[in-house]
């Protein structure tokens, strides 16, 4: 390190250190004040937190929501919920075994 560089150093440290002790020593003579500093300190990790919760949250949907959106959410013709048909897909109504009708929802 520069010879100089310990010179300006020092300075630097000091008003440091000078800040720091008018800070504690203003913590200690004002309750008030000491209260809403650890209310808004409270307030700003809370925000903080939530804001990574909801990054996380969006970052997983980005890549999970088709897949989740595939599992709830058929596609095919007709049905409800934009496309859902109303029988299973796997058991098509002409290949049924049984023999008594389907119900509709007047039944």
């Amino acid at each position: 390190m520069e010879p100089g560089g310990s010179e300006l150093l020092s300075p630097l440290f000091g008003y440091v250190l000078g800040v720091c002790t008018d800070f504690s020593r203003d913590w200690e003579s004002n309750d008030l004040r000491a209260a809403i500093f650890k209310l808004l300190l409270a307030w700003l990790l809370l925000s903080l937190t939530a804001i990574q919760l909801l990054t996380a949250i969006q970052l997983s949907w980005r890549s999970y929501g088709p897949t989740v959106n595939g599992l709830y959410y058929r596609q095919g013709m007709g049905g409800q919920n934009g496309g859902t048909p109303e029988y299973p897909s796997h058991y098509p109504m002409w290949e049924s075994a049984s023999t008594e009708s389907l119900k509709t929802h007047q039944e």
